[in-house]
């Protein structure tokens, strides 16, 4: 049974903002609904581009009769992993850490998603 606009409006599809450095502003993709692009001078006016955009490209994807796929799923990802490191670098994350006044974990969150988002530019 097909989903109607609203329905598939509020599936979590995977928002992916980037800065363009050539250009100016930011674009945004939905990898899961392939050619859903769009772009704006700020993140703000980029999200809000990015919602008439997925709405447009689901209402022509419904109207033309175009399978439309189903968000991708977090369920095999739990969220945790161990890593084993360096007693120096473990020492430096925590020093790091306690001078931020954070959680060692957090700290290192706060890393990996800050190089995260450089390396998806």
């Amino acid at each position: 049974m097909m989903k109607t606009l609203n329905e598939y409006m509020g599936l979590p599809y995977r928002m992916e903002i980037v800065e363009d450095t050539s250009e100016g502003g930011f674009v945004v993709s939905f990898p899961d609904l392939p050619g859903c692009i769009t772009s704006g001078e700020t993140i703000e006016d980029a999200v809000r581009n990015a919602k008439d955009a997925k709405s447009a490209w689901l209402e022509a994807a419904l109207e033309d009769g175009i399978s439309i796929p189903e968000p991708e799923s977090l369920e095999g990802y739990s969220g945790q992993f161990k890593i084993r490191m360096p007693r120096s670098l473990h020492r430096s994350l925590a020093e790091h850490s306690k001078r931020e006044g954070i959680s060692m974990n957090q700290y290192c969150l706060y890393l990996l998603a800050k190089n995260d988002a450089v390396y998806l530019k």
